[in-house]
């Protein structure tokens, strides 16, 4: 192995380090946003022992997790996965925002433990995830 190939290789590792880095920092960001903007407590009802806030609340970090995949994967600078990625979370939000107004009393029967609920939520934030990431391939 030559000098400059190593040097290449260390670039590259320097590029995902700060991808990953950022990567595990705005999830925790999401995950800190979406938990402020519910209405019940996720973690203090996951403690109780309750599954329904852990599936919806595991369904939007996933959604936004493969959307935050995507945008990684197509991004041609930290700064344009930065965009793409509040891009993602502003969307993630507008999905639980859309399903509270569909649903009236979706936020009462998640925190009640009522699984149904907490699916449909789950499944349409990990959808629209992975439909984001598609979107982004173009």
């Amino acid at each position: 192995m030559e000098v400059t190939d190593l040097a290449e290789l260390l670039a590259g590792a320097n590029g995902f380090f700060l991808h990953f880095v950022a990567a595990i920092v705005l999830t925790g960001l999401f995950a800190c946003c979406y938990v402020w903007i519910t209405p019940y407590a996720e973690f203090e009802l996951i403690k109780q022992g309750k599954t329904a806030p852990a599936i919806a609340f595991s369904g939007a970090v996933l959604g936004f997790a493969v959307a935050l995949a995507g945008v990684i994967a197509n991004s041609i600078s930290l700064l344009d996965m930065l965009v793409w990625s509040g891009f993602a979370l502003f969307m993630q939000v507008l999905v639980f925002w859309g399903l509270r107004l569909l649903f009236a009393d979706l936020c009462r029967r998640i925190a009640d433990d009522e699984l149904g609920p907490a699916w449909v939520l789950s499944s349409f934030s990990l959808s629209t995830g992975i439909l984001m990431a598609a979107c982004m391939t173009m």
